[in-house]
């Protein structure tokens, strides 16, 4: 017999889902599992080849000041898809926390952060853009209290604070060593670097 799902509770319905389901085994045995549903997501790192910085965006999370007492972290523009395609949502998202009006979009791939715990599935995406791209201040929405720093950071200092450890995001990790493994060209070190 195949694992099937036999019961679901709702314990939480807030900004995310939080759920017990029971499960039949394909041995028979019945287990609980929770599940935290909170929807999908994506996740744009916005790159400028001219330049050789990319826009990231530095903000609390409390689940990590919470768990390690981390009071900001550093990452790639994201959010959560509500009824958009997630490349509106990109969009979207880039416009709010960065002030960036994006160009075209690289999909890199659909993911799965934390399968044994989470529902989440969260598109990844290479954006370039370009000075002029900017079109205002970002920080995100005021009723969202999300109070966003943005950041641009030359691509240098990018992969160090990936090589360092200083990114603690895997999905801002995951998007800079893409770029590097795409595009080694802008991360090279001239002369006056070494």
């Amino acid at each position: 017999m195949p694992n099937e799902i036999s019961d679901v509770q709702v314990i939480h319905d807030g900004w995310g889902r939080f759920l017990i389901a029971e499960i039949r085994l394909e041995d028979g045995q019945l287990v609980k599992r929770e599940i935290e549903d909170h929807g999908n997501a994506v996740g744009v790192l916005a790159y400028d080849p001219v330049r050789r910085v990319a826009t990231l965006v530095r903000q609390f999370r409390a689940p990590l000041f919470y768990a390690r007492k981390i009071k900001d972290t550093t990452e790639v523009i994201a959010g959560g898809v509500a009824g958009d395609d997630p490349e509106a949502c990109a969009r979207r998202e880039a416009i709010e926390e960065a002030g960036l009006q994006l160009r075209s979009l690289e999909h890199v791939l659909t993911g799965i952060n934390m399968p044994g715990v989470s529902t989440a599935c969260i598109d990844l995406y290479l954006a370039e853009y370009q000075e002029g791209d900017r079109v205002g201040e970002g920080g995100g929405l005021i009723e969202e209290r999300e109070d966003i720093e943005v950041l641009e950071v030359p691509f240098k200092e990018l992969a160090d604070m990936v090589d360092q450890g200083e990114i603690v995001d895997l999905t801002t990790a995951f998007l800079v060593q893409t770029l590097r493994l795409k595009r080694p060209e802008l991360f090279c070190r001239g002369d006056a670097d070494k």
